[in-house]
């Protein structure tokens, strides 16, 4: 008889077909195995084979945690370079004369990182306060909504994110790859942040996570560390838009299930495309909208106020002249992303992102008398709620970092209201 205590945890798969078996011949006979040193994982064939398993992942957090050796299979390809010691084993017998200290392991081959074709952001024509508003969202980890009319770039602009992005440190890039294997999915090795973009078709429990059974991370969770880009914003369920207010607010989604209630990363930077009617063409300088008024209403009345102020900026796109599409290319995505890394190195020296900024801690940051009372008579014109007082702030904090600024001027002030919209 095998006791898995505590028995309201639950266990599924394999993972604990190594550890039941060492314990068993442990316990049955003269095998004694340093159960002190070492973490063991892995499922066993009936040949007394070791296999992998998802929890692979997992146990080498552990082990590194216990200052102890994760024996696994040698056929594991662990998705990020862990800290911890690994031994790998081929079979049961091998696995036994390891943790006997007897036989030597097998080295754990490092994970093969994956090279990204990514998209350059000089491929955007024109569209130049679009692309400032994306590197300000980059700097910053702003959430970021582009309107406009079909072809206007929203979508081109959301997809080249990516390649003005830092690339992730080592415990972040261990942290998404721990989200990825509560799917069910290995992440290929990269230090890219991971991208999203689900279909407005996508079920709640695609998104925000759940599931029948044992509830597992949604888009929302895969996006963590990353971007979560919802295309056609106008289309999306109203329930689904409201589900993420939280999750993108508070940086976790707690799942709750009457066995138990799982809680779930959402550290993301929200980007939406949205048109601005059903038809896409409202206010278009040639075609005409051709949505009746109710349409029309039922439309925008799907993206509620307290989502829209969850964006940082929100962004107007017009229709691209003929011109534009045969001029210069724009700067680059390496020319971009050096300023935004900059940037951010400046904001890690003051121990977080803009983004995360607290009232508190926004109140600390240095402004110019000027800034204070261009922002106080905005909040008096556009009605700024509380939350997007703060949210100006922390974009006007990111501009300034951006120009190596140390303090908040007019300028940037008047910038973040523009880019969020107060000045249109």
């Amino acid at each position: 008889m095998v006791n898995l205590s505590p028995a309201d945890l639950p266990k599924v798969g394999a993972t604990y077909d190594l550890p039941i078996a060492l314990s068993v011949l442990a316990a049955a006979s003269d095998n004694k195995i340093n159960f002190d040193r070492f973490v063991p994982v892995g499922e066993l064939s009936l040949h007394g084979q070791v296999r992998p398993v998802r929890a692979a992942l997992g146990a080498t957090v552990v082990a590194e945690h216990e200052s102890k050796t994760c024996l696994l299979s040698s056929d594991t390809s662990v998705a990020v370079s862990q800290d911890a010691e690994l031994a790998g084993v081929a079979t049961l017998r091998h696995a036994v004369e390891v943790a006997q200290e007897r036989r030597i392991p097998d080295e754990i081959p490092p994970p093969v990182h994956v090279a990204a074709d990514l998209l350059d952001l000089a491929d955007v024509r024109d569209q130049p306060l679009a692309r400032r508003a994306l590197e300000i969202a980059a700097a910053g980890r702003h959430h970021l909504l582009f309107v406009g009319p079909p072809g206007a770039g929203k979508t081109m602009l959301a997809r080249r994110l990516s390649s003005i992005l830092p690339p992730l440190s080592a415990s972040e890039q261990r942290d998404v790859a721990l989200v990825w294997a509560a799917v069910g999915a290995d992440r290929p090795a990269s230090d890219l942040p991971p991208f999203r973009a689900p279909h407005h078709s996508s079920s709640m429990a695609a998104v925000v996570g759940g599931g029948a059974g044992l509830p597992t991370p949604g888009e929302v969770s895969r996006a963590h560390r990353g971007v979560l880009f919802l295309d056609e914003l106008g289309e999306f369920p109203t329930s689904i838009l409201d589900a993420l207010r939280q999750p993108v607010e508070d940086g976790f989604i707690s799942v709750a299930r009457q066995a138990a209630s799982f809680r779930f990363p959402t550290a993301v930077q929200l980007i939406a495309a949205s048109n601005p009617c059903p038809c896409g063409y409202l206010g278009d300088r040639i075609k005409a909208c051709e949505c009746i008024d109710s349409r029309k209403a039922r439309y925008t009345a799907r993206l509620s106020g307290p989502f829209l102020d969850r964006f940082d900026m929100r962004v107007n796109l017009k229709r691209l002249r003929p011109q534009a599409l045969v001029g210069p290319r724009g700067e680059s995505s390496a020319v971009v992303r050096s300023r935004v890394v900059n940037a951010r190195g400046r904001q890690h020296e003051r121990g977080k992102l803009n983004s995360s900024l607290s009232g508190p801690d926004l109140d600390d940051v240095e402004m110019s008398d000027e800034s204070v009372v261009a922002l106080t008579a905005a909040a008096e014109d556009f009605n700024l709620s509380a939350r997007g007082w703060d949210r100006v702030r922390r974009v006007a904090r990111t501009i300034a970092d951006l120009e190596q600024s140390d303090i908040v001027s007019e300028r940037h002030v008047h910038e973040a209201l523009t880019l969020r919209g107060a000045n249109a």
